[in-house]
């Protein structure tokens, strides 16, 4: 058993990761940046490191600050949450030169799946059904055109080491493959250094689903359902659910079999989540997150399962805590993302709180950081927490959710709170009619943000 964990992240995450090693009787160390020195993970950690000033690249990215926070407090395994370095093969590979473990998947594996080209052709050969498109990279205009009138259009042309909907543009037609072509190399090159693209069948309707695999590393893995995650905004999540509210158990055992096998073939260690479009009853791989993802507690929700403790266990060797046949749904689950942001325009809204009160009851779980007097510092992402509920079925999680968000207080700053109020009114959101392009068609029809 691991004695001492460094939790190298820093907000509700890294609460998240602490709570579940104090729970089992292990030490944490936080590291922190000087603008976090009041952070409270700092508070709740048992020791904690400062390893560099407010930019991220110099204090969070900084991978040898992290080694030399490992060194002085003796810290025997590294937990990355999600973001920063949690899917940086390099930084995997530093932490067993130095004789430590990594609390997730090998370097090979992020490595593999960090690259979506590599991760497409491993997920083909191992059974995933993926979107019909390019074999590799795409590096002229003229071999794009090609693809396109090949696979028909509309399609998206993708930046390989993108993220976050950079490098991701759509040709509607043949005519728009050349703008849409070059300004996807172009915003491939200057956000992620590689300006190499490929081309996928763009679908009109679909919806985003995601498996959450879970694997010892010794070639037994098991799913855990599937997360509703098409309530986006720019590429980015604002609202999920378990289970899907358009998946049918007959479709639920087939794609996440497919997926377990996938992982379990490839000895898979960790936490995982396999990423599709669905549309009219068929899955088209995307892409893996290699990590713990931020809608983890949906998923734990309707398992009654510690994703994060069994991270730590299956680290240290150990194996998984439940097979397959141990996991039955209960209920339903949703969280959504409270970001301090000001509606219209999302615009990050950092600074002090001046009071802060979290829903309570039944079913209801709020992940966040924050505490009266807090100053929220304007450097990293806007997301302060993640109001979570749990209901016996889809219409009572709604309810409930309805009902924690009146009781929530985050006064001293704008937050993302008022769309969640307006969203539950929407008959779409109600009945679960939704797919990846409602709430950007809601928004710009609603608060004129487009």
């Amino acid at each position: 058993m691991f004695s001492k964990i460094l939790v190298a992240n820093r907000g509700e995450i890294a609460l998240r990761v602490i709570r579940a090693a104090r729970e089992m009787g292990i030490q944490t160390v936080a590291v922190h940046s000087t603008a976090d020195s009041d952070a409270m993970h700092v508070r709740m950690a048992d020791e904690s490191v400062c390893i560099g000033p407010p930019s991220s690249t110099q204090s969070y990215l900084s991978i040898p600050a992290i080694i030399a926070a490992c060194e002085i407090t003796g810290a025997e395994a590294i937990h990355p949450g999600y973001g920063f370095l949690s899917e940086n093969a390099n930084f995997v590979q530093v932490i067993e030169d130095h004789g430590l473990t990594f609390i997730g998947p090998t370097a090979e594996h992020i490595r593999v799946m960090g690259d979506k080209i590599t991760a497409k052709d491993t997920m083909k050969k191992l059974g995933v059904p993926c979107v019909p498109g390019s074999d590799g990279g795409v590096t002229s205009l003229e071999e794009a055109k090609r693809i396109g009138e090949e696979i028909g259009y509309p399609v998206i042309i993708k930046a390989t080491a993108g993220g976050g909907g950079k490098g991701m543009k759509v040709a509607q037609t043949a005519k728009d493959m050349e703008k849409a072509f070059q300004t996807a190399r172009a915003e491939g090159k200057s956000n992620f250094g590689n300006d190499e693209v490929y081309i996928e069948k763009y679908l009109t309707t679909p919806r985003h689903i995601e498996i959450q695999v879970f694997g010892d590393g010794k070639g037994n893995a098991v799913h855990l359902g599937e997360r509703d995650c098409s309530l986006q905004r720019r590429h980015q999540k604002v609202f999920e659910e378990a289970p899907g509210p358009s998946i049918t158990a007959e479709e639920r055992a087939r794609i996440g079999k497919t997926c377990a096998d996938a992982v379990a073939n490839i000895n898979y260690i960790g936490a995982g989540t396999i990423e599709f479009l669905y549309e009219n009853g068929e899955f088209y791989f995307i892409e893996m997150n290699t990590r713990l993802q931020v809608e983890h507690p949906v998923t734990e929700a309707i398992f009654g399962v510690d994703l994060v403790r069994e991270q730590i266990r299956v680290a240290e060797g150990l194996p998984m805590s439940f097979t397959q046949e141990d996991l039955q749904i209960n209920g339903h689950a949703i969280e959504v993302r409270i970001n301090a942001e000001r509606l219209p325009n999302f615009a990050p809204c950092p600074g002090k709180i001046t009071q802060y009160h979290a829903p309570g009851g039944l079913g209801v779980r709020m992940d966040s950081a924050l505490y009266d007097g807090y100053s929220i510092p304007p450097f990293y992402d806007s997301l302060i927490g993640k109001l979570i509920v749990h209901g016996r079925d889809r219409p009572e999680a709604l309810a409930r959710l309805g009902r924690a968000l009146g009781e929530l207080i985050v006064d001293g700053v704008d937050t993302t709170v008022p769309l969640f109020h307006a969203l539950l009114a929407e008959e779409d959101i109600q009945s679960g009619g939704y797919n990846i392009h409602w709430l950007e068609h809601w928004l710009e029809t609603n608060l004129g943000d487009g």
